[in-house]
């Protein structure tokens, strides 16, 4: 029996794209959405996996991108945070061209938008890419985990966390996660704790670990704060998305291909599974499947319980971006058909704008034997706005 056709939801529409094409692949490097409504992206890599210091800013009103000041280091898989102040505090990363191992960076900096301009700032104990980065209630950021170079030709991964105060401009070390972890998403609570949810570890020098793992942080615990073990998710993932809901749950979606999980078989496809973190239980719960795996896709809240997930790919070595998209309905649990995206994507920079729409912009197209030319990575300078309204015949 055929399975009834269910309208999608949504539209989009092509926006000013950017000044150059970028891809933003962590979980942290992503837009920020300033006090006046502009939207700034910093940073990024470019087709040939090398570190960006432009710096653009989208106007919502003008539908266009304009250059901004470029920042002091050019780097990838650093962290973008918007600070109480209005601020944008940008910490670690890679800098130069794409080699391995890479050494994570320690310097850190802060745009001023009334000014316009950067400003080198207190730098990391400990320099690091791929780390998660979040605005604590008490204003500082909480910086976790992240990879830095291992003696020798590796990788590997961190425990270790910092606080950064904007009153001083200082980083202090504070207690360590209990799980070793890169490439990490982070969230903040409504009880105002931090949870951490998977990631991955470096096991080769081709190969990493997803990590089932999650944990909290509570900055109001005792000197340094604390991190507690809570519930581990029902699948290891990395790659994958998490988004808090309204009731306080946190929704994880996806992640890339777990490859051989020890058990003598292969799976080479992403993660179609997702599932939700209930606080209070300190243990997730399966939801409805997607009706396909991605990894490497954005998840933005729209607003009144409705999550959207949209792009991704199977494997960045030869894939293709996905142009379909996704709502998650937090009342129901279960997942509905989006409009699809003008050119599908992945590692590209989502953000939720007023009334309910989201721009996305830049991110891989095409990469490996699905390119043009198999030897480059074909990567898209495009921007969309999705809204909820009808979709357009």
């Amino acid at each position: 029996m055929t399975s009834p056709t269910v309208a999608a939801t949504g539209q989009w529409t092509t926006t000013g794209a950017l000044p150059s094409a970028r891809v933003w692949s962590g979980q942290h490097e992503g837009p920020v959405v300033l006090a006046g409504g502009k939207v700034l992206v910093a940073g990024g890599a470019g087709a040939a996996g090398e570190a960006l210091g432009q710096v653009s800013l989208y106007d919502p009103a003008a539908k266009t991108w304009t250059a901004a000041a470029a920042l002091h280091t050019a780097r990838r898989l650093h962290t973008v945070t918007l600070l109480g102040s209005g601020k944008v505090l940008v910490t670690g990363g890679i800098t130069g061209a794409a080699t391995f191992p890479s050494a994570g960076l320690a310097s850190a900096e802060v745009f001023d938008p009334a000014q316009g301009t950067w400003t080198a700032t207190g730098s990391l104990k400990t320099g690091r890419w791929g780390h998660s980065a979040v605005l604590l209630p008490d204003s500082k950021v909480l910086v976790a985990g992240g990879c830095t170079t291992r003696s020798g030709q590796s990788v590997k991964a961190l425990r270790s966390a910092e606080v950064y105060d904007p009153d001083t401009g200082a980083w202090t070390e504070v207690t360590a996660m209990t799980d070793a972890r890169c490439g990490h998403p982070a969230l903040v609570l409504n009880t105002g704790k931090v949870l951490v949810v998977g990631g991955s570890a470096p096991v080769s020098r081709e190969t990493d670990a997803a990590l089932a793992f999650c944990e909290l942080y509570d900055p109001a615990s005792g000197t340094g704060g604390t991190w507690t073990p809570t519930g581990s998710l029902l699948v290891a993932r990395s790659g994958h998305q998490a988004t808090l809901l309204p009731d306080g749950t946190v929704l994880a979606s996806g992640g890339s291909p777990p490859g051989a999980p020890g058990n003598g078989t292969f799976d080479p496809f992403s993660r179609a599974t997702a599932e939700t973190f209930n606080p209070v239980a300190g243990a997730w719960s399966a939801v409805q499947d997607m009706p396909a795996g991605r990894g490497l896709h954005r998840s933005v809240s729209l607003g009144g319980g409705k999550v959207l997930v949209a792009g991704g790919t199977d494997t960045p070595d030869n894939g293709v971006g996905y142009a379909s998209a996704l709502i998650f309905d937090a009342a129901t649990r279960n997942w509905s058909p989006a409009g699809g995206l003008a050119a599908g994507r992945w590692g590209f920079a989502a953000v939720p704008l007023t009334g309910g729409t989201v721009l996305v912009t830049g991110g891989i197209v095409r990469a490996g034997l699905a390119a043009a030319d198999s030897g480059a990575t074909e990567v898209t300078a495009t921007s969309e706005i999705f809204g909820t309204g009808p979709v357009t015949p």
